[in-house]
């Protein structure tokens, strides 16, 4: 047990002592995203679900990153099934982009495409969202990220053909709605 701990603080040291500062500069790319598995059972009444979200970055100046996502979900409650599929493009504004840690900003704007079975029902959500983040560099390629989206809208058209319209607005001051990731810096 003992050589397992003072190997694990070796490994540790190790990563760290070879950490750089790491940070974005004009030019670099990054690729992070999202999953999500649940799963839940009460009694007989069972749902599930799952979505993965990639999306890629690109620095257009020192501080400003654009960047794009693909997304695909599916939520499962009893006989009924959602499917979505997601795009969107982001904007980021880093502050202290060159540094080992970084906050910045984001704005996005979302579109969803829902398909719900039985009944081939479909429709469509366009959403826009701002909020912060901050990034913290392991080394010269790896961070570790966490995005609060705090400000949020989005209209759904319930399947259109005259049916009302679903207009959500949200501000979250819950910090159980921050979302933790990791990210690869190409460049």
């Amino acid at each position: 047990m003992k050589k397992i701990v003072l190997a694990a603080i070796a490994v540790l040291g190790f990563t760290f002592a070879n950490a750089q500062t790491g940070g974005f500069a004009k030019g670099a790319t990054f690729i992070s995203g999202a999953l999500n598995v649940s799963s839940e059972k009460t009694g007989d009444a069972k749902s599930s679900g799952f979505t993965i979200e990639p999306k890629v970055g690109y620095f257009v100046t020192e501080n400003i990153a654009i960047g794009a996502k693909l997304g695909f979900g599916s939520d499962k409650v009893g006989d009924d099934k959602t499917n979505s599929f997601t795009a969107g493009a982001f904007g980021r504004y880093y502050f202290t982009p060159a540094s080992q840690f970084s906050i910045y900003g984001q704005a996005g704007l979302d579109f969803t495409n829902y398909k719900h079975k039985p009944g081939d029902f479909k429709s469509n959500e366009i959403g826009a969202n701002v909020g912060l983040g901050l990034s913290y560099f392991l080394s010269n390629h790896f961070a570790i990220e966490a995005t609060w989206l705090g400000l949020g809208y989005s209209v759904n058209n319930n399947g259109g053909h005259g049916a009302e319209k679903t207009n959500s607005f949200g501000f979250g001051t819950d910090l159980r709605d921050v979302s933790f990731g990791v990210v690869y810096k190409f460049k």
